[in-house]
């Protein structure tokens, strides 16, 4: 019986370093982008993004979400997740209808920033969502990985288009740092 706990615990312990020397090897920041296109205007599209208070109506992967009293006058909004993750998110950048930028804010083992342009075309716009992150958690390095960087951004950008009721291609890109 001991013996048997001892493989037991040897393998567990074995698994855990190789996860850490994998996730070492890893690149500890990343940057990586999707797009949709969309048949509406720069202006309704950005409208729709900006209203950071209504995101739950049309996101069903974020639960709640609630500006900061920020003592220094940022815009911060917090957001929670419908895994029970909460992240503060402030505005770093906003120019209708184009360009919208948000940094995590906070402490995490992860952070970075989501970079949203819009782009007139013909047909409406390009919507393209740039993330430039990182995770110091050699561990979470490995499961991030595995989970794929563009996850949370395709998810958002099939929401923003069933929003306006599209269904909608993604496209991604991996970029360098």
């Amino acid at each position: 019986m001991t013996k048997w706990l001892l493989i037991i615990a040897g393998t567990l312990v074995g698994l855990v370093l190789l996860l850490t020397l994998v996730g070492l090897a890893l690149p500890r920041e990343h940057r990586v982008a999707s797009r949709i296109s969309l048949r509406q205007p720069p202006e309704s599209v950005f409208a729709v993004i900006r209203d950071f208070g209504a995101i739950p109506t049309w996101w069903p992967s974020v639960k709640q979400v609630s500006r900061r009293n920020d003592p220094q006058g940022r815009e911060i909004w917090d957001e929670t997740m419908e895994d029970g993750l909460e992240m503060g998110l402030e505005v770093a950048t906003a120019e209708p209808p184009s360009l919208l930028k948000t940094v995590i804010v906070g402490d995490a083992p992860f952070g970075g920033s989501w970079t949203t342009r819009i782009e007139p075309v013909p047909i409406g716009s390009t919507v393209t969502v740039t993330e430039h992150g990182w995770v110091s958690n050699p561990i979470f390095r490995v499961i991030s990985r595995l989970m794929g960087h563009h996850r949370t951004m395709d998810d958002y950008l099939k929401a923003l288009g069933s929003r306006f009721g599209e269904q909608v291609s993604l496209q991604h890109f991996d970029q360098p740092l």
